[in-house]
């Protein structure tokens, strides 16, 4: 009889907090190719680990670090049995073709991990582009090859060894509420103003507006989230946010709210706004080209943008 350290098998591990709504579907999907199940709750105060219950018996309870949130599924790796481990969060679901996909995958002697792509439901629509997809993301690797850094939220498993991807998508049930953005912005962007303090570079009062308008110009234009219609403007503009929060962080941290202010503050940031506005322009003129095949349209284009 083969033990659980036999080739080709694979743990699936799960580190989740507070996830009944969501957790039962997960653990549903991860028995699509799961050989053993590795639970690591997080002090759910729900029925979270009830519902866990009936799918494995190996549940540890382990409170997660509030800053590094990534220790527990570290720690979920670690007590893996299998050779192969696949990291799924509890909003993740497996679907039928990535599990031959994932089977067929872990036959490569070569191959140490596997970058996934997610298909990310945010607000009720799978979103297309920008940062949205493909965005690819190591989930499957061999065992003892991966693991999270530790240095900040958000991050990505690092892998010894040879990388490939996979075609096949996780779905993410990513973000459903305005809400639930907001919480786990407030937790995102702490951890990256921490990091721009350790950088020890400096801050500038101009960042206030460069760093959020430059990140929508990338977000729904460069990105294309255009292309998402309404819901791409709406996660653009979120980005934006995102960026001037990380920015008013630092100010708070590294200068403890210290006035920036510089002088001929109002032709400056008159100034920052032209160039804001040039930006715009080149970019609305751009995109409005790639996005036209007719010749008389560019021609129009044009001669509006002079």
């Amino acid at each position: 009889m083969k033990t659980l350290t036999a080739k080709n098998r694979i743990s699936v591990v799960i580190s989740a907090f507070n996830e009944e709504a969501k957790i039962e579907d997960c653990l549903k999907s991860a028995k699509l190719v799961a050989d053993e199940i590795i639970f690591v709750d997080n002090g759910s105060t729900d029925k979270t680990p009830e519902i866990a219950l009936k799918f494995t018996n190996k549940i540890f309870n382990k409170v997660n670090d509030t800053v590094l949130i990534d220790t527990n599924k570290n720690y979920g790796f670690s007590q893996a049995k299998c050779d192969w481990i696949l990291s799924l969060d509890a909003d993740e679901r497996i679907s039928d073709s990535l599990a031959k996909e994932i089977k067929t995958a872990i036959k490569n002697k070569i191959i140490q991990g596997y970058e996934i792509p997610r298909k990310n439901i945010i607000f009720g629509k799978w979103i297309e582009n920008s940062i949205w997809w493909p965005d690819y993301n190591v989930r499957l690797f061999k065992n003892g090859s991966g693991k999270f850094p530790l240095n900040r939220v958000h991050e990505k498993i690092t892998i010894k060894g040879t990388v490939a991807k996979l075609k096949n998508p996780i779905t993410h049930y990513n973000y459903s509420s305005i809400s639930q953005y907001i919480r786990k912005l407030d937790l995102y962007t702490e951890s990256e103003s921490l990091d721009y303090i350790r950088s020890k570079k400096d801050i500038q009062w101009f960042y206030a507006l460069r760093w959020p308008f430059e990140d929508f110009l990338k977000t729904f234009f460069f990105q294309r989230g255009y292309k998402d219609g309404f819901h791409g403007l709406i996660l653009s503009l979120f980005q934006a946010f995102y960026s001037f929060i990380v920015f008013a962080k630092v100010w708070e941290k590294k200068d403890n709210f210290k006035d920036l202010t510089p002088d001929n503050f109002l032709q400056n940031f008159i100034q920052e706004l032209k160039n804001a506005s040039r930006d715009l322009k080149y970019w609305i003129y751009t995109t409005l080209i790639e996005e036209s095949k007719s010749k008389n349209i560019i021609y129009k284009i044009r001669r509006k943008f002079r």
